[in-house]
């Protein structure tokens, strides 16, 4: 067992709602460290209870349809016992490697990007897409940005697809990438899949329609997420990307389904 010394300085906030498929397998992932939050939206299945069970401080959110969204509360309100936080979602699994890999960090950037390998339909995929997201972060320099969305259906309480930044006064503050990437479950079953991405679809042509995007706080990636949301063909670009340019048909059957499913994705935004 881990001494307190051997412990990331780092706090861990999972948000949730009707998790309790996923949250436990979740939080046995996260033993490593000494201080993990789950911040519940009124779930009906039990959630709140396993989280509680498996010795996470559990917190009831109701969102009052302004900004602060989801994210930002809990960094704005939470007694963290840390300035670092790690946000993880429930159906991401985090490996020992990137436990160890936190741990060896000095903590001297504003954040850092955590890429996330993707399972689908059983299967880690060793190739095709992999998300890059900013999920480490110190709350003393960097924030959610508010976002003129509060009209767009969609995303709702959480903070869309889209980075934190840093805040005025950290503009020259650096952001490092870890290696050791997050197991992220990209696939429930199809009713669930095709819901959660029609919402999202949704928010995103809501944000493509009033320019309301924020900037990335990494300027290649920025430059590239403004090039692809203007360029035609997305699906079938998308498609291309994860198939061929990143090698998933290495990854067989399930790296053309996935693949397929980038392709629906972006048609459902075209045709929504």
């Amino acid at each position: 067992m881990s001494s307190a010394l051997d412990l990331p300085k780092i706090s861990v906030i999972i948000v949730t709602k009707n998790e309790a498929a996923r949250i436990e397998r979740c939080l046995k992932a996260l033993e490593g460290f000494d201080d993990i939050w789950v911040v519940d939206s009124g779930s009906t299945d039990g959630t709140p209870a396993i989280a509680k069970q498996a010795g996470a401080h559990v917190v009831d959110f109701q969102w009052d349809g302004c900004y602060p969204k989801k994210r930002q509360w809990c960094l704005d309100t939470l007694t963290l016992a840390h300035d670092f936080v790690f946000f993880p979602d429930a159906d991401e699994i985090v490996p020992p490697a990137l436990i160890r890999e936190m741990k060896a960090l000095d903590l001297t950037k504003a954040g850092y990007f955590i890429k996330g390998r993707y399972v689908f339909a059983g299967k880690t995929l060793r190739y095709g897409l992999q998300n890059n997201k900013l999920a480490l972060l110190d709350r003393r320099k960097m924030a959610f940005p508010v976002v003129d969305d509060l009209d767009a259906s969609g995303m709702g309480e959480i903070e869309g697809h889209y980075q934190p930044i840093l805040k005025p006064g950290y503009k020259s503050e650096e952001i490092g990438q870890l290696q050791t990437p997050l197991l992220h479950e990209a696939y429930e079953d199809e009713a669930g899949w095709q819901a959660r991405h029609e919402r999202y679809a949704r928010w995103e042509q809501a944000m493509s329609r009033k320019n309301a995007w924020p900037q990335d706080p990494d300027p290649k990636r920025e430059r590239l997420k403004r090039f692809f949301r203007t360029v035609p063909f997305r699906p079938l670009i998308a498609f291309i990307h994860c198939y061929v340019l990143k090698l998933g048909f290495l990854d067989g059957q399930a790296g053309f389904c996935f693949a397929c499913s980038r392709f629906r994705y972006y048609r459902m935004i075209r045709r929504l």
